[in-house]
């Protein structure tokens, strides 16, 4: 049985008048994602899916050339929904990914909730590993909601502890139970 291998995109260009949802990879980003491709840890994936968030199916398409294949897509499989705040510098952006961690079934601001945006990924990527066939299986999302999916798999409360130290990191399972073999890894 294959792996289902959790990849959340690296480093992004910050464009705070662009929706985030537009952001594209930097420059090395996008050379983190090309070193990842060719790592022994993606070199059996037989299928890519992606978020629909640019940064992701830039990533998403990185690992598709290299592997020579197609990149499929799931809006389902999109970052916590934040259009009601737009961008936010750094420091309130950490206090926000705070709270949303913290109260999982309350908006921050307006946001979609963190139990939403849980039942939602873990629902797209049931849909998605239901159709699969035995190889491996990458799966290029976001931090928050990587995070979320590897606390329902794990059987653990939502929590920030569990969150990504940063962009660019991946988790796997085997795909026969979805149990997650480690937290996050850094692509490089």
């Amino acid at each position: 049985m294959g792996k289902l291998i959790v990849i959340s995109h690296p480093e992004v260009v910050v464009a705070p008048d662009l929706p985030i949802t537009n952001w594209s990879l930097s420059d090395f980003g996008r050379e983190r994602a090309h070193i990842f491709s060719r790592s022994s840890v993606v070199s059996s994936v037989g299928a890519v899916w992606s978020s629909r968030e640019r940064k992701a199916l830039e990533t998403a398409g990185v690992l598709a050339q290299t592997l020579k294949l197609n990149v499929n897509s799931d809006c389902r499989l999109g970052e916590n929904d934040r259009s009601a705040t737009g961008f936010l510098p750094v420091d309130q952006f950490e206090a926000a990914a705070d709270a949303f961690f913290a109260e999982p079934e309350k908006s921050f601001q307006g946001w979609e909730t963190a139990k939403a945006a849980q039942k939602r990924i873990f629902e797209a990527v049931m849909s998605i590993v239901e159709a699969h066939d035995f190889k491996d299986l990458g799966l290029v999302t976001h931090g928050a909601v990587g995070t979320l999916l590897w606390c329902q798999l794990s059987g653990k409360k939502i929590d920030r502890q569990f969150d990504q130290p940063g962009q660019g990191h991946y988790w796997s399972a085997d795909l026969e139970n979805l149990r997650p073999d480690s937290g996050w890894r850094s692509i490089t």
